[in-house]
């Protein structure tokens, strides 16, 4: 799953990624209000967590831009102001959570957990084939063999079969999955597909990654 942190503190930045990274999650960073709502408008994830006080474009403002679009993803503020007025301010601009600073990473994991879950509305297990994949508990199975997978590769067979039937660009892929620009060299998914085909198969859920030559994958249904 892909998360935005729109978080002008370095610092706490750095922290939130290298946790949630360590948790399965692909992370995207801005550091102003500006940044932030550009990738909220113009990528898919699965939840937001903005500070409120950022340059440029407040928290709240950019939380109401998002609502504004039609956009009903997951936002969370993370965010210094603590009076009761701010609490309910920042929900009524559109935000589902609000979690005071200086917080526990442990809570706000729980409280991230508990808005993606009532958002998949209990859409947290993929398909494909004889392939299952539970995105809450990061298992993965073929038929009732489980798949010992790194995070990375998770991530990255998650993508894939969220795209099932799909040709999957390489560019797409490194951006999305490793958060790298378009332009640079994608050789190493070709090392990740290859592990996972590998374990894949040695599961028994058979090649289920083909390759489009020159543009990248698909996971097919059959």
């Amino acid at each position: 799953m892909k998360l935005l942190i729109i978080e002008d503190e370095p610092g706490i930045a750095g922290f939130l990624k290298e946790g949630l990274e360590e948790e399965h999650f692909a992370v995207d960073i801005a550091d102003n209000g500006k940044i932030g709502l550009d990738l909220a408008m113009t990528n898919d994830y699965d939840l937001i967590i903005i500070d409120w006080m950022i340059p440029f474009i407040s928290g709240v403002e950019v939380c109401r831009k998002i609502r504004k679009s039609g956009n009903e993803v997951p936002i969370m503020f993370l965010t210094a102001k603590d009076t009761l007025e701010d609490v309910v301010f920042g929900l009524d601009a559109g935000a589902n959570d609000y979690i005071k600073k200086p917080f526990a990473f442990e809570e706000l994991l729980a409280r991230i957990k508990v808005q993606l879950r009532n958002n998949t509305q209990n859409d947290d297990s993929l398909s494909a084939g004889t392939l299952n994949m539970n995105t809450v508990t990061h298992q993965a199975f073929c038929s009732n063999n489980e798949i010992t997978l790194t995070p990375k590769e998770f991530s990255l067979l998650e993508y894939l079969v969220r795209n099932k039937n799909k040709v999957c660009v390489r560019n797409r892929i490194m951006n999305d999955i490793w958060n790298i620009p378009f332009e640079t060299d994608t050789s190493v998914i070709d090392v990740y597909i290859t592990l996972l085909r590998k374990k894949l198969d040695s599961a028994g859920c058979g090649n289920i990654i083909q390759t489009i030559r020159g543009i990248g994958y698909i996971v097919r249904e059959s």
